[in-house]
């Protein structure tokens, strides 16, 4: 198994994406089940810290009454 640190989101998505198409086939043998299924679960946890930083990055424009841009402020994605 590959270092997760190096995927960017969009590889690491594929490789889940494949790995869920092979274990609904349901023609891997068991040992390879366990061994893909953990893959996916670290990949789905990667992905998931991928999308926590992008958020924090986003930020929203704050608008004065006059329709003008005034700064930005954190996203609030609650």
């Amino acid at each position: 198994m590959s270092d997760l640190s190096a995927l960017t989101f969009e590889a690491a998505l594929a490789e889940l994406e494949q790995i869920v198409q092979r274990l609904e086939r349901g023609d891997v043998p068991l040992e390879k089940s366990i061994e893909e299924y953990e893959r996916g679960e670290a990949l789905k946890r990667h992905c998931d810290a991928l999308l926590k930083k992008a958020e924090e990055k986003v930020e929203k424009i704050r608008l004065s009454a006059e329709g003008q841009a005034t700064g930005t402020e954190p996203l609030d994605v609650d």
